[in-house]
């Protein structure tokens, strides 16, 4: 999974019979010069399996086959590694940079610290928050239309790590410094652009003042901008970053008042957050609310489409569990009085509930457990729903896959080459090899297959997910090899892990995990819930598989041998099959 930017660098050999004699000693990851905010990290190479390797003076553990991936810590600045064997010698620094604020020195505040750092838009009565780094007892304020903001100093607070670090169990919360952390916050009443704030700060008789380098509007609420998705899926975000966690994607055409805006995100009335470049402004538009009254479906070939007649395109989110999908209209109002729903493959009672003044919400009760896909989109402004039905699976051992359509997607391909193995090898190239196998293994049983690549070329991830939309298979799977963060224990860390997304794809992540690991013996890393472009379409339950640690030495053996490829292979096709022999 994750990308290792190493450099293959050689060891200076003393004579060209020596270098013909013998490989040299490789280190792949980090690359001289390396990067990282992280504690400690691993280093990733080979060499030749007899005599020692060290690094620092310290003798490392190594495979059979001589790989290593020890790791060593980290002190803030440069960290100068002598990698050593024999004759060889390699010197790599890795630079580990301080995330903390660093305080300014003599009377000023820390570059980049104020904020707001973008033009920001808020709703009247709301707060606006300020914040500044500058040296301890000093006095820091903000001026704004007139108004002055005290900024005080804040008490300490815990630190979050990033997401990556549910992967190495180091999740947290850590205490740091808050000493020279100014904050305050204040409210404005009425409409107006109010332009730049000006942060000043007094310290040993000194005064300074500095702009802010985002300006701060105050929106007319009879006078609120509204947004058109432009785009076939808009991101709505739970904040104004990609930092945030997604929500349901909004489709295109829908129409959201913007109550917010912040840098290039605007706010939608209903809580989420969108990049501006997927939407445009409707000049003159009013705030998008409607009605709905009744609520028809259709029957197509392998999916029930259910139209929800409305005035205007409005923002919608869906939420799946055990044998129910809820889907929730906001800026809605029911007048609904009647539903027709026959008997249907897949549905067997719908409910709805006005549960805001502006909120309604369909509950479709389902027959089985296991959702088998959706889709939503807009045609003009009713909203279309399309729930698939199960596949037809077979009845006996050899054609249980024959009625079954299954996409297989090798990770990574071209420049993208993924992980890397500690003697260079990609796994771009691993994860082809492992998916030809499972493909054939799976034809064998009578699946139709797509691959998203067949040969060493570069597919978007957006261009994957297309696939995936377009083909509509039973389920689409992701086929990768692993790594770890910087500061994970690569000597350690080993094992087959399932990646799940929507919950529709959770029985199928957490069955072929159980399956594998049984059937092959191999150590479980685990079954997550993760934000992946593979594992967030909709159209089908979609799993990525990491087969194993390419970062570990020992697995590595296992990853590369072809045999052991074999054997991987056909585990997850077998799997596959006692999984829709499950829900058959």
């Amino acid at each position: 999974m994750k990308n290792l930017l190493g450099l293959v660098i050689l060891g200076c050999i003393l004579t060209s019979s020596v270098a013909l004699a013998e490989p040299s000693l490789i280190v792949v990851f980090p690359k001289t010069d390396y990067q990282t905010s992280s504690q400690k990290i691993f280093f990733l190479g080979t060499a030749p399996p007899d005599g020692e390797v060290l690094i620092n003076s310290k003798p490392i553990n190594r495979s059979k086959a001589g790989h290593f991936s020890p790791s060593f810590p980290l002190q803030l600045g440069e960290n100068l590694f002598t990698v050593r064997r024999q004759n060889q010698e390699l010197k790599i620094k890795v630079i580990r940079v301080n995330t903390s604020p660093e305080l300014p020195q003599g009377v000023a505040f820390a570059k980049d610290s104020l904020t707001p750092a973008a033009d920001i838009a808020r709703l009247p009565g709301e707060l606006i928050c300020f914040s500044a780094i500058a040296p301890p007892n000093a006095n820091v304020s903000v001026t704004l239309a007139n108004q002055t903001i005290a900024l005080s100093p804040q008490p300490q607070e815990a630190q979050l790590p990033n997401n990556l670090a549910a992967l190495t169990g180091q999740n947290q919360p850590y205490a740091q410094s808050s000493v020279g952390n100014y904050k305050g916050c204040t409210t404005m009443a009425t409409a107006a652009d109010l332009g730049k704030p000006q942060f000043q700060l007094t310290l040993n008789g000194k005064t300074i003042t500095q702009p802010g380098t985002g300006k701060i509007q105050i929106l007319s609420r009879a006078e609120l901008p509204v947004s058109e998705v432009t785009v076939e899926s808009g991101v709505a975000r739970t904040g104004p970053s990609t930092d945030y966690s997604r929500l349901t994607p909004l489709p295109k055409g829908t129409r959201a008042t913007v109550t917010g805006k912040e840098g290039e995100w605007l706010r939608l009335d209903y809580g989420a957050w969108i990049n501006s470049q997927e939407t445009r402004i409707l000049p003159g538009a009013i705030v998008p609310q409607t009605i709905i009254r009744s609520v028809g479906y259709r029957q197509l070939p392998g999916a029930t489409e259910i139209f929800f007649p409305l005035q205007v395109p409005i923002p919608v989110s869906v939420q799946q569990s055990e044998k129910a999908l809820a889907l929730t209209l906001y800026n809605t109002t029911a007048q609904t009085d009647i539903i027709r729903l026959d008997d249907d493959p897949l549905i067997s009672r719908l409910d709805w509930q006005q549960e805001t003044p502006e909120q309604v919400k369909y509950t479709f009760n389902l027959k089985k457990a296991q959702q088998w896909g959706y889709k939503l989109r807009y045609d003009g402004t009713t909203l279309v729903l399309a729930l698939r039905h199960p596949p037809n699976i077979g009845n006996t051992r050899r054609k249980l896959l024959a009625n079954l359509k299954i996409v297989l997607d090798p990770g990574h391909g071209g420049k993208e080459s993924g992980a890397s193995g500690p003697t260079g090898y990609l796994e771009k190239d691993v994860n082809l090899v492992v998916s030809k196998l499972l493909r054939d293994d799976l034809v064998k049983r009578g699946a139709t297959v797509v691959m998203t690549r067949e040969d060493d070329k570069e597919v978007s991830l957006a261009e994957r997910q297309a696939i995936i939309s377009k083909e509509e298979p039973a389920i689409a799977i992701s086929i990768h090899h692993n790594s770890l963060p910087d500061d994970g224990d690569a000597e350690k860390t080993k094992g087959f892990a399932a990646f799940w997304y929507q919950p529709q794809a959770h029985s199928l992540a957490m069955f072929l995990q159980t399956y594998v690991v049984k059937k092959l013996g191999k150590p479980s890393y685990g079954v997550f819930w993760d934000n992946l472009a593979l594992t967030r379409p909709a159209a089908a339950p979609s799993v990525l598989l990491e087969l194993g640690f390419m970062s570990n030495p020992d697995e590595f053996e296992q990853v590369v041998n072809p045999e052991e490829q074999k054997k991987m292979a056909d585990a997850i096709a077998q799997g596959i099959t006692e999984w829709f022999r499950s829900v058959r």
